[in-house]
């Protein structure tokens, strides 16, 4: 049986806190890998991620959630927090549609060694969609599961049972003109910098301070 049964819920259930752990520990790995193949052009990080991803999302899957080392680890660091219990099924959904995007990231990256955008929109695809757990605690592999399923319960966030949203978690329209204000913004500054830097053939390196760097620094 997939998940683990829990008094008082009628269907199996998997710990939410431990699976955004463990999404936020692969995340910080793969985006640490993604960084060192984009800005050094050095894939070996990246091919031992893909390789260490698949095979612990082959084993949430195919095996049992408790034995996939993320989780294992993401259960340490939770390990004192209540527990938020949310459906095994729609989260073994999830977890199939990140082992699918693995399993292509691994045939492309070390099977066939295929230098291709493909890879990197996987790439960047499965990082948004470790970051959207992680950070929001949004499983958007739920959410599709959701939407096949009507008569689901135990989502993550308990969002299958609220029927009416607190006011508090409404969004006004000064809010949402203060947000994408700040967006673009940071945008602008981030575009600008970038552009004065490529047109001076300038590296964006960090510089150093007085007194603060080695001799003939």
């Amino acid at each position: 049986m997939f998940g683990h049964v829990v008094d008082g819920y009628d269907v199996p259930v998997i710990n939410e806190r431990e699976a955004r752990a463990a999404a936020g520990i692969l995340l910080v790995v793969g985006l640490v890998s993604f960084l060192n193949a984009f800005l050094i052009h050095d894939f070996t990080f990246t091919n031992i991620f893909v390789t260490f991803f698949m095979i612990d999302f082959a084993i949430r899957v195919l095996l049992s959630p408790d034995y996939a080392p993320s989780m294992i680890m993401g259960r340490f660091f939770v390990r004192n927090q209540k527990p938020e219990f949310v459906g095994a099924s729609q989260k073994r959904f999830a977890w199939s549609i990140g082992l699918a995007l693995s399993v292509v990231m691994f045939v492309i990256i070390i099977v066939l060694e295929l230098m291709t955008p493909i890879k990197i929109a996987i790439c960047i695809l499965c990082l948004m969609l470790l970051f959207s757990e992680s950070a929001f605690g949004v499983c958007l592999g739920c959410k599709i599961f959701n939407w096949l399923n009507r008569e689901n319960k135990y989502c993550p966030g308990g969002v299958c049972e609220i029927q009416a949203r607190d006011k508090t978690t409404y969004i006004s329209t000064i809010q949402a003109i203060i947000a994408v204000v700040a967006v673009a913004i940071f945008s602008f500054f981030v575009y600008n910098s970038y552009s004065l830097n490529e047109a001076d053939n300038v590296p964006a390196t960090m510089k150093c301070q007085t007194g603060k760097c080695g001799a003939g620094m």
